[in-house]
């Protein structure tokens, strides 16, 4: 009879660029890869659309969250100005979570929560 193959402990790769930082000889390089790696892991959606197809959904999906039809949501994607409360309905039916707006201004980031409007 075989022995069974001992099986590897998966680890997170955040705890695994964390036990990196602690070396002295790369942390830095570590830190600097931390920086580039939130720039990278930001999506930059053009439209409520590419929210919501980034969330795997259809119009028809968001629409039954929103106890809506197909349509309105269609309606909603395409509008060049909304609500700020209706922003953050469409948000929370495509899974978002806390939905914010970031805005820069002079180098500072201003943040406005959209749950301050359910």
């Amino acid at each position: 009879m075989t022995e069974p193959t001992p099986r590897t402990r998966f680890r997170r790769a955040n705890d695994r660029i964390d036990k990196l930082v602690s070396d002295p000889l790369i942390a830095d390089e570590v830190r600097s890869y931390r920086g580039e790696r939130e720039t990278v892991n930001r999506i930059h959606a053009e439209g409520l659309a590419d929210i919501r197809k980034a969330s795997n959904l259809t119009q028809q999906q968001v629409a039954a969250a929103l106890d809506t039809d197909q349509g309105t949501v269609s309606r909603i994607e395409r509008r060049d100005d909304l609500l700020l409360s209706t922003l953050r309905q469409y948000l929370a039916a495509t899974g978002a979570e806390h939905p914010k707006i970031v805005i820069e201004k002079d180098g500072v980031e201003i943040t406005l929560d959209l749950d301050a409007f359910a």
